[in-house]
């Protein structure tokens, strides 16, 4: 089983910054992606930014230019820097990881979220 654990939400001003960061455990043979989505209440969940970790980095058009991704394989951790955040960054970010495990082969699995909020 693999578990996906989050840390680094909060809550800050517009313009401010936050980081995010989420470590992957369990049994982990390959980590083939590890991204970032949000979803606020009532709205589908959204991708946010992804990582294979070899350099590949994508983003959605309402985060380029202001958020990074990057991931330490050895440390099986991926990372959110997030700047210049806007009161519509508001949402629970969460971390998700695409693992292949001998046993099972490629699977999604979910971290629990963590809440970043954003005032005006």
């Amino acid at each position: 089983q693999v578990q996906l654990r989050e840390s680094g939400g909060g809550m800050v001003q517009a313009g401010g910054s936050l980081s995010l960061s989420c470590v992957a455990s369990g049994t982990i043979n390959v980590i083939n992606t590890m991204a970032w989505y949000r979803q606020v209440p009532g709205k589908q969940r959204e991708l946010v930014a992804t990582t294979t970790g070899r350099g590949s980095r994508n983003y959605s058009d309402s985060v380029k230019g202001r958020f990074a991704i990057s991931m330490d394989n050895a440390e099986k951790t991926v990372f959110l820097q997030m700047n210049s955040l806007k009161p519509e960054d508001t949402a629970v970010y969460y971390c998700n990881a695409n693992v292949y495990t001998y046993t099972l082969g490629s699977q999604y699995y979910w971290g629990q979220g963590t809440q970043v909020t954003v005032s005006a």
